[in-house]
């Protein structure tokens, strides 16, 4: 149970992961923090009652959607119930006491890496290391002393375990954003305007996914994502992803309808407000 009525979230990876920032800006800095070691623990975790919520991006501005995490979702039982948009903020952490000019190798995760290649090229003296985790890279870095060993995370990961921050915002594009969906067993009314999340798979019909597209645009509804997903064991079959954003009224009630018509398999995924963004300033997660 979580303590003191807190609610129990979920996320992968450790304490000041960028998820745990987004954990603490979505649902507020009273909760109790779930760490996971990967995504399949993370949807098991909110499965098996381990948590109130779990908390999974979804999509990078830089390096596109999370694929598995939308085939998690579509054969899981949960709903989307909110979601927000973080800057992600990448910091080069060092031990207290160590200098830029000290360091010979940087740990982070390999995504966190990449996003920082143009400070590696203007520091070839850096060796860039590979970690499981970027909140991780920084808490092992601590463990071990060293001070010519440095980590890339958040702020936040920094403040966590004692670290010192050497330099901040040394990610390669400044729009780099992640996209993050908490996900409820239970749906949560959304009021006005919001977002829809849906998926569905089609029948084999000559234009019916140009029909299926149509029942939104014919209603004049704005679509803002379609993905498309491979059908295990289904070669060639796809499962499709949709957000829609619209008031909950009569017309997008009967352009799901007309979808439900065309398709083999329509499951909403949630209706949830639609959008929030994080500042800038503690955007910094890890």
């Amino acid at each position: 149970m979580a303590a003191r009525g807190r609610t129990r979230v979920a996320i992968q990876g450790e304490r000041g992961a960028f998820s745990h920032r987004a954990a603490l800006d979505l649902v507020g800095p009273d909760i109790e923090l779930v760490t996971t070691l990967d995504f399949d623990a993370l949807f098991a975790t909110l499965a098996n009652g381990g948590a109130d919520k779990a908390l999974v991006p979804i999509e990078n501005t830089l390096h596109g959607s999370i694929h598995e995490n939308y085939d998690r979702l579509r054969s899981s039982t949960f709903h989307v119930v909110a979601e927000m948009r973080l800057r992600i903020r990448q910091c080069l952490i060092a031990m207290p006491g160590a200098t830029l000019g000290g360091l010979r190798r940087v740990a982070s995760h390999p995504v966190a890496l990449a996003q920082c290649r143009r400070f590696f090229a203007e520091h070839p003296e850096l060796e860039a290391t590979a970690a499981a985790d970027t909140a991780g890279s920084v808490s092992e870095m601590m463990r071990a002393g060293d001070p010519s060993r440095g980590a890339i995370a958040s702020r936040l990961a920094a403040e966590l375990y004692g670290g010192v921050l050497i330099s901040e915002g040394i990610e390669d594009d400044l729009e780099n954003h992640t996209r993050f969906l908490l996900l409820g067993t239970e749906p949560e009314p959304a009021v006005g305007v919001s977002k829809t999340s849906l998926v569905f798979t089609l029948k084999n019909e000559p234009g019916v996914l140009h029909r299926a597209l149509g029942a939104f645009a014919g209603r004049g509804l704005d679509l803002t994502k379609i993905e498309s997903r491979p059908l295990r064991g289904r070669p060639f079959e796809y499962a499709f992803y949709l957000d829609l954003v619209a008031a909950p009224d009569q017309t997008s009630d009967e352009a799901l309808a007309e979808l439900r018509r065309l398709s083999t398999e329509l499951r909403v995924l949630g209706t949830y407000p639609e959008g929030l963004r994080a500042g800038t300033q503690e955007t910094n997660g890890g």
